[in-house]
């Protein structure tokens, strides 16, 4: 481990702190959470660098209100962390002010510094966000129910 480097307990810490305190004035700082040429993956989104990344979240603020993660659990492997959470939110064209959660995990790879070297969520698009959206929600609902019988 480098000097002044964080060992992958103190990078977990650091990132759980990161994401369940995420705002965005806190992007200013993305460059100690993540590395410089981290890669970051969702069921939406496949990007690599900093000024992506930060993208992604700018986007959310932009298009949400209120978003927050909520960590529900954690795994550490060698340098390799798991975390499970809930995403909450509320929509800001329809259901306003109604909260919406989604259940999810992440894979979160830190470098040698203690940074996120690689960032993959994983959720049910489908199940967490389509079925609660107009119109595409009643389709989704009886694609699941058609799928089940």
């Amino acid at each position: 481990m480098k000097p002044g480097a964080l060992t992958p307990q103190d990078a977990m810490a650091r990132a759980v702190a990161f994401f369940e305190h995420l705002e965005p004035a806190h992007l200013a700082a993305l460059d100690l959470i993540y590395a410089p040429d981290a890669r970051f993956k969702d069921p939406f989104n496949e990007v690599q660098g900093l000024r992506a990344i930060g993208a992604v979240f700018e986007h959310m603020f932009a298009t949400l209100d209120a978003p927050h993660f909520v960590v529900t659990g954690r795994v550490l492997q060698g340098s390799t962390c798991f975390l499970t959470w809930d995403f909450c939110f509320q929509m800001r064209r329809f259901k306003r002010g109604q909260q919406q959660v989604v259940r999810g995990a992440s894979q979160l790879v830190f470098d040698e510094a203690g940074r996120i070297a690689l960032h993959r969520d994983y959720w049910d698009a489908a199940e967490e966000l389509y079925e609660k959206l107009p119109l595409l929600g009643g389709l989704m609902r009886w694609l699941k129910r058609r799928a089940r019988s």
